[in-house]
């Protein structure tokens, strides 16, 4: 899959933001990153749709700026003013040029959506490879208001059970893009979120 991580160059907090180029070219999450609206630019002419896994600040900071320079259907969860399209658990999404099935994983967001297909996954949040807590299977803070760990164990569960084995590079909101074993780091970090590890020292 051609995937441009176009928040990489962010010297500011923000989430990665993913841009897939293709007959339905698609911005996954916007981020907080100024410059992001240049990056896509740098890419591509046009951007056909943005896909919110959740609605965090660090994911959909620069929504407006990415609408008013695109004018794409936006699709979330969780209503938001700019929404256009709904999405619900089991629904398809085309993103780039591949379905990608759209798995509810509430916990460290209410609104939070994991992205599957054959060979892909966009974890969002839920799972992340490295994210400077863990190596090799992280997963998302459940000690803010509105989170919760219970429920995060419950989403990674479902999602390691709608994952096609052939699966094999993940783009997460945070941390690096993985390539290889994605069902080996959804298990790990389905382990440490049920041995209760912190996921950061207090």
């Amino acid at each position: 899959m051609d995937v441009r991580h176009v928040t990489e160059a962010a010297e500011t907090f923000t989430c990665n933001a993913y841009l897939a180029p293709g007959d339905a070219t698609t911005l996954v999450d916007a981020g907080a990153y100024d410059g992001v609206v240049d990056e896509i630019r740098s890419h591509v002419d046009d951007v056909d749709r943005v896909v919110l896994t959740h609605q965090h600040g660090d994911h959909v900071q620069q929504l407006d700026a990415v609408v008013d320079a695109f004018d794409p259907d936006v699709y979330a969860f969780a209503d938001h003013t700019l929404r256009t399209h709904e999405l619900a658990d089991g629904d398809t999404v085309r993103i780039g040029d591949d379905d990608f099935d759209v798995v509810f994983t509430p916990g460290h967001a209410p609104d939070h959506v994991s992205l599957v297909s054959e060979t892909a996954l966009f974890s969002g949040d839920v799972v992340v490879h490295d994210d400077g807590a863990f190596d090799d299977g992280s997963f998302g803070r459940t000690d803010m208001p509105g989170q919760s760990r219970e429920r995060l164990i419950g989403s990674v569960r479902e999602l390691l059970a709608r994952l096609p084995d052939s699966v094999s590079e993940m783009y997460s909101g945070h941390g690096g893009v993985f390539e290889g074993d994605v069902r080996g780091v959804v298990e790990r970090a389905l382990e440490r979120a049920e041995r209760r590890e912190p996921k950061y020292d207090d």
